[in-house]
């Protein structure tokens, strides 16, 4: 499986937990533009499908990176993220997938109403977060004005 690597997702790769650091599948890249969605996309369903997820599961967590990822896009400083994805370490909740989607943008001013569906704070449909968050089976938003976003996604294959 292909890896790219930036500079700052190796700090990523620094600042996870000693027991998660040898995650056997870990993949990060810059996300800029188009291209950078299609990659993104494309990986997490590769990942997905390796650890055996299902047709509908590898659709539902494309979907939800597309969507994170085109928010870096719209919103962030210059257009421009990281994310990285990996396959996480096997648990009572059985083999799971987490996808970490960062940038350094003006962040999220009220994390609780950029949650609601159809708010948008800029000219999308605000389906982008919430319909993210039916899609996977866990989110975590960590975000504050000024500061950027982080969100975090996992799903459990069933």
């Amino acid at each position: 499986m292909p890896t790219r690597v930036s500079r700052s997702s190796r700090n990523w790769a620094l600042m996870l937990a000693p027991s998660e650091r040898a995650s056997p599948r870990l993949w990060a890249a810059r996300v800029a533009g188009e291209e950078g969605i299609v990659a993104a996309r494309q990986q997490a369903r590769e990942v997905a499908k390796d650890l055996g997820f299902g047709l509908v599961d590898q659709s539902r967590i494309a979907t939800a990176v597309s969507e994170l990822t085109r928010n870096v896009v719209r919103y962030a400083t210059g257009g421009q993220g990281d994310v990285l994805i990996r396959e996480l370490e096997p648990s009572e909740k059985g083999i799971g997938i987490e996808v970490i989607v960062r940038d350094d943008g003006p962040g999220i001013a009220n994390v609780e109403q950029a949650l609601r569906e159809g708010f948008s704070s800029g000219t999308g449909l605000g389906m982008g977060l919430p319909g993210t968050r039916r899609l996977m089976d866990e989110m975590a938003i960590d975000s504050a004005p000024g500061r950027g976003t982080t969100v975090s996604i996992r799903k459990w294959r069933r």
